[in-house]
């Protein structure tokens, strides 16, 4: 069953039935519940206590590990830390957990009841267990088999889950669409608008910003970071290639054969690995230039071991036959030109104090070691050497407040009926996308906007879009004949009621979840 899964991963059927056994065997866990405060095994953590009834450790990792297998299958990928931290896997694990518990025990408050004829029925129609269109028994027992479930526990657990699904089914049914509400949607989908506005960017009055000394003094103290200057280093350092040991040194047969054993996957051929003898120079340069490299190291670690207390680099470049070489002070973001690339002996520089050696440090290049031979601290310079760069700040700061007073002054000005002169959007129905005419992508301002009315035309607060803040007022609301609304409001209340339905399922498992005294494990869906 899972190969098939995965094969067809991409079929939204497959998904959906997938999702539907994974959650069905959840159910499973909580079948405990009601047979004392331990849960399963009686384990003394918990991930969380519900009136008491103990979540345990294991029933938590058990839903995350499904939880997170659910949404990588519908993601078709691996779901990495980052996409877990953003869909808040642990907490959506934990919190089906709780409101699972808490629903199931509401279903027995209200008579609720699932027959086996029920569990039977739900598990025959499953299109994972049929061949040919019908429910096949053999396939049945192969799957659950391959999955180490029993057929017992699976089907409790499909129990659980018709519980479930019959209680949260009995609130949505109550949920009604009002004619009102048929007729306020009627109303968005065909009525029409034109909107007035006048909108302001920072880049428009950022000219009218006169920033005060105070100000800007203010601005730098709580804002040093934007100003520090970049920590410096200078550096002197010797650089030993170990080409130059290679010279001096030769390998065994022995010593061959064993670089060619320990890395028998680098000499891969068509046909598989290639002999030793086909590859035997190749072999021979690169452990040559391997037992360089670990002599080199172990050269340069030994001569600056012997040396380190006399902080003295010259000395070490001196038993090495080696040059000290300088860089002028650089920051770690654009390095001296010597130390291009050398990522790991930046690193290493910026944490010498002045005048401590360090190192051996190896890359591409060969073994360094180096010295810090100066260093300078990262700094806030006065306001008077960076002023005009202060001022800039402050003022794209207040610019932007600016924008928004003078939008909300506008604002007013609508509602007061004062002299402006706003431009119009031109006549535009509403759009789920909230693109509104000459202003843009505005879903904020579009749903304000269908509800203005002649009484009270002028929108409340201003509304921000990209980089503006427009004030907006109603010019016309072209009402669609009613006539017409008797014969889509059928329609309209059923594309309306998922989502009431929806809403009240929130408020009453909220409802539940209120009522209820829970404890939760709060290191358990910690974001590390």
């Amino acid at each position: 069953m899972l190969d098939l899964m995965r094969k067809k991963k991409e079929s939204i059927i497959i998904k959906i039935v997938f999702v539907v056994i994974v959650l069905s065997f959840i159910g499973t866990m909580f079948l405990v519940w009601g047979k004392g405060s331990e849960g399963l095994g009686g384990h003394s953590g918990y991930a969380a206590k519900v009136n008491g009834a103990k979540i345990t450790l294991e029933e938590y990792q058990n839903a995350y590990q499904r939880v997170r297998n659910i949404y990588q299958q519908i993601y078709g990928q691996s779901i990495t830390p980052e996409m877990e931290k953003m869909l808040g896997l642990k907490k959506v694990a934990l919190d089906s957990l709780i409101d699972n518990f808490l629903i199931a025990k509401e279903a027995k408050s209200m008579g609720i009841k699932v027959s086996k004829e029920e569990v039977s029925n739900s598990i025959e129609a499953m299109p994972t267990f049929q061949k040919g269109g019908k429910f096949d028994f053999d396939l049945y027992q192969q799957l659950l088999r391959s999955s180490r479930m029993t057929p017992k526990d699976f089907e409790e657990g499909q129990k659980h889950d018709l519980l479930l699904s019959k209680a949260r089914q009995s609130i949505k049914d109550k949920a009604a669409v009002s004619d009102d509400e048929a007729l306020a949607q009627y109303k968005k989908e065909n009525d029409k608008i034109e909107l007035e506005y006048v909108s302001y960017a920072p880049s428009e009055v950022i000219a009218e910003v006169k920033p005060t000394d105070a100000e800007l003094n203010d601005y730098l103290q709580k804002n040093p970071n934007e100003f520090k200057t970049p920590e410096k280093a200078a550096l002197s350092y010797i650089l030993l290639d170990p080409a130059s040991q290679a010279a001096k040194l030769t390998v065994s047969e022995e010593e061959i054969q064993t670089f060619y054993q320990k890395n028998i996957d680098r000499w891969q051929g068509k046909d598989g690995i290639l002999p030793l003898k086909d590859v035997r120079d190749k072999v021979k340069a690169d452990a040559l230039r391997q037992k360089a490299a670990k002599q080199s190291f172990e050269l340069a670690a030994d001569t600056l071991y012997k040396n380190a207390k006399s902080g003295d680099l010259n000395l070490i470049a001196g038993q090495l036959g080696l040059k000290v070489q300088e860089t002028p002070l650089f920051d770690a973001n654009v390095p001296a030109a010597a130390l291009a690339g050398e990522t790991v002996v930046i690193k290493k520089a910026f944490e010498l104090k002045e005048g401590e050696l360090g190192g051996p440090v190896e890359t591409a290049k060969g073994i360094y070691i180096i010295k810090a031979r100066e260093r300078k601290a990262s700094v806030v310079p006065p306001l008077a050497g960076i002023r005009a760069f202060v001022e800039q700040k402050v003022k794209a700061a207040k610019a932007v407040e600016l924008a928004r007073k003078k939008a909300a002054d506008a604002t007013r000005q609508f509602a007061a009926k004062g002299t402006l002169k706003p431009r119009t959007t031109g006549i535009f129905g509403f759009s789920d996308k909230g693109n509104v005419p000459d202003i843009g992508n505005a879903p904020d301002m579009m749903e304000a906007a269908f509800k203005l009315t002649a009484a009270a035309p002028v929108a409340n607060e201003p509304f921000k879009v990209g980089n503006r803040w427009y004030a907006v007022r109603l010019k016309q609301h072209i009402e669609t004949p009613k006539a017409e609304f008797d014969k889509a409001k059928q329609q309209i209340k059923l594309k309306l009621l998922p989502k009431k339905q929806g809403e009240a399922l929130a408020v009453w498992t909220k409802g539940l979840r209120e009522k209820a005294k829970i404890e939760i494990n709060q290191t358990l869906i910690a974001e590390k």
